[in-house]
């Protein structure tokens, strides 16, 4: 939506460069993509066409925006996510970050409030799933004691842990001074972006990806590249390109039940993009929180650290598998690098409290971890079987690639494109999903997650897609 506040002194046009630089860096104008023409925005708004230009102007000569010949105006490509040069302290009082939410996910804030919501846009473990987590029988001194000996890397006992987790589950074998305990993958996800890479430095994450929702990545001035996918996994020779043309510094990927798309990079094309980025000396973060939880039995997936452990970051979690009240995760990469973001983690006063880290090592230390985590595959296959059992017969027309692991099901709707306001209809009929625009791709794809779901709901789900889709291809 377009908007301008009237009743504010601000002129126009200073108003509307504001906004467009907010939905820039909300995520809600993505990169390359088309502006209303002047005439049409200038009439949205109630305001002159020539107040339009004048910010259109602005932006252009910002290298913001970009005119397209025969196309109109453009966000520009290679500056979308670097923050505006100007400073506008009374926009970032009036609109400061924390208030620039998505449209689209603040009405599903609001929705989810209500009774009879059929949610399918949740990407947590539901606490139903999770393991009971007691505190172990350690005084509070003792506490206390383990607190002060916790180390700058993280709770020794629970890095040990890990490190015999991933040789087990992994055949990744790892020392625990390469292992970084932080608070969530997001927070190692943070540190890389903050310590390993600077301002203006060109990254490419695959596409679609959940990482095009986060705001870490434009908040640390990075320019963000889209990586094309199929479905092998990311297309090395995409990559190529994209190097020898922005020189790419670093490549971010999750490559093992994908999200949103669910997808595994197959093994020959795993080796391929192992070693063009080897050959190309670009870094490579594997973002890996839904390795543990397939469901074929038996089944290895070969981590890309373990087809090169000095270029690979590998960052997991154990909040998907232990829910997302355990906001634990880890980040495994050489020494050095390592040992640099946890002393920056120290410098920026992020400490990681000993108590979550205590639990996570004693549930992780149990046998009945393993049962766990075998009754989630189980859990998990039966809901995944429900909801695409649903769409299938209530909802012919969408089309789903069936998952093998996760709790994510990628759906398209065979619809030439769709607006980002019609999926408002969804809302009205109390269906949460997650639509495709927000992971960086095309409007008529959409992500369900059906880890919390039934048979009621995935029928009705079903039914309801159905609907939307109908009434859209007439």
């Amino acid at each position: 939506m377009w908007q301008l506040n009237k009743q504010q002194s601000e002129p126009f046009y200073s108003q509307l460069i504001a906004l467009i630089e907010a939905k820039i860096a909300s995520g809600e104008l993505l990169p390359g993509e088309k502006l209303p023409p002047e005439r049409k925005l200038a009439k949205e708004l109630d305001i002159n066409r020539s107040t339009v230009a004048h910010a259109f102007d602005e932006l252009k000569a910002r290298g913001i925006l970009v005119a397209v010949q025969g196309s109109g105006t453009h966000v520009n490509e290679e500056k979308w996510g670097v923050a505006a040069v100007q400073t506008n302290w009374r926009h970032y009082v009036q609109k400061g970050a924390f208030n620039h939410e998505i449209p689209y996910i603040r009405k599903m804030a609001e929705v989810s409030t209500e009774a009879d919501v059929i949610d399918l846009a949740t990407g947590e473990l539901p606490l139903a799933l999770a393991p009971s987590l007691s505190m172990p029988e350690m005084s509070w001194q003792t506490f206390l004691q383990e607190e002060t000996e916790n180390e700058l890397l993280g709770y020794m006992p629970l890095r040990k842990t890990i490190c015999d987790e991933l040789k087990e589950e992994q055949e990744l074998v790892v020392k625990t001074e390469q292992i970084l305990v932080t608070s969530g993958a997001q927070q190692a996800l943070f540190l890389i972006t903050q310590c390993l890479l600077a301002p203006f430095d060109a990254i490419a994450i695959e596409a679609p990806s959940y990482f095009y929702s986060l705001s870490l990545f434009q908040s640390a001035g990075l320019r963000i590249f889209a990586l094309p996918m199929d479905e092998e996994g990311v297309k090395t020779e995409e990559l190529k390109q994209l190097y020898h043309k922005h020189r790419i510094k670093m490549v971010f990927v999750n490559p093992t039940f994908q999200n949103p798309t669910g997808r595994v990079m197959s093994e020959a094309r795993r080796l391929e993009f192992v070693q063009t980025c080897s050959e190309l000396h670009i870094p490579i973060v594997e973002d890996d929180p839904f390795g543990p939880l397939t469901y074929k039995s038996g089944q290895s997936i070969t981590p890309l650290k373990k087809l090169d452990e000095e270029n690979v970051l590998y960052i997991g979690s154990l909040s998907k598998v232990l829910g997302s009240t355990t906001r634990i995760g880890f980040l495994v990469g050489p020494v050095a690098v390592v040992r640099r973001l946890a002393a920056a983690r120290q410098e920026m006063d992020f400490g990681l409290s000993i108590f979550p880290q205590v639990l996570a090592n004693q549930v992780l230390s149990r046998k009945a971890y393993k049962t766990h985590i075998q009754n989630l595959h189980v859990i998990l296959m039966e809901r995944a079987k429900t909801l695409t059992d649903a769409l299938t017969t209530y909802a012919p027309e969408i089309l789903f690639e069936k998952p093998v692991g996760g709790f994510h099901l990628w759906v398209e709707l065979p619809l030439e494109t769709i607006q980002k306001s019609d999926f408002d209809a969804l809302l009205r009929e109390k269906l949460l999903v997650v639509p495709g625009y927000l992971f960086g791709v095309k409007e008529n794809k959409i992500r369900l997650s059906f880890a919390q779901i039934n048979q009621d709901m995935a029928v009705a789900a079903a039914k309801i897609l159905q609907a939307f889709y109908e009434g859209l291809s007439k």
